[in-house]
């Protein structure tokens, strides 16, 4: 069971007697890492608490991960954007509801428990723009929940590069071309 003050700190109490612990579990990204800090070992149960609070914290700066009390979204291999809290889907686009239209959704939470989602109309803004504007708020709002972007993954990055270099082309001014 989790300890709940200590975010991916649990504590293990054997029924034999034997095995007294915290045991730390840090995710990120696909990697999982973790360790047992044995009350005998660290001369006592709140020094062993210390020291795996203090490794939790080592190992997320280590992984990139912000440090957080909160849920760090990670990306979904269903995702097909390449980033986390932004999906493309279809929205109704009038009252009552036969016209459907393509959107970029974003989601994020701004406090435990609180979800809250808008969305980029592809039809109005186009493709490679909706994308842009979508990971931009996507972004700020990751500043404001986590106080740092995460970073991400490298399997999704060179997508994610090159939906943002479309939208840069869409926004710069075209030359006419004379043939």
């Amino acid at each position: 069971m989790a300890y709940r003050k200590y975010k991916s700190v649990s504590r293990v109490d054997s029924r034999s007697g034997k095995t007294h612990a915290w045991w730390v579990r840090v995710a990120f990204q696909g990697q999982m890492h973790s360790k047992m800090f044995s009350d005998s070992l660290h001369g006592g149960r709140r020094k062993a608490l210390d020291a795996a609070v203090k490794w939790r914290n080592k190992t997320e700066r280590e992984l990139g991960k912000p440090r957080t009390e909160r849920t760090v979204i990670a990306l979904s291999p269903r995702n097909r954007t390449g980033v986390p809290g932004i999906r493309r889907t279809m929205k109704p686009m009038t009252r009552d509801g036969r016209k459907k239209g393509p959107v970029y959704e974003v989601v994020w939470q701004a406090a435990p428990g609180e979800l809250h989602r808008t969305c980029v109309s592809i039809t109005k803004h186009g493709e490679a723009k909706a994308f842009r504007l979508a990971y931009t708020l996507r972004k700020a709002k990751e500043r404001e929940m986590y106080g740092a972007e995460l970073p991400i993954p490298k399997r999704s990055l060179r997508r994610v590069l090159n939906k943002l270099a479309a939208a840069r082309r869409d926004k710069s001014p075209r030359k006419a071309s004379r043939r």
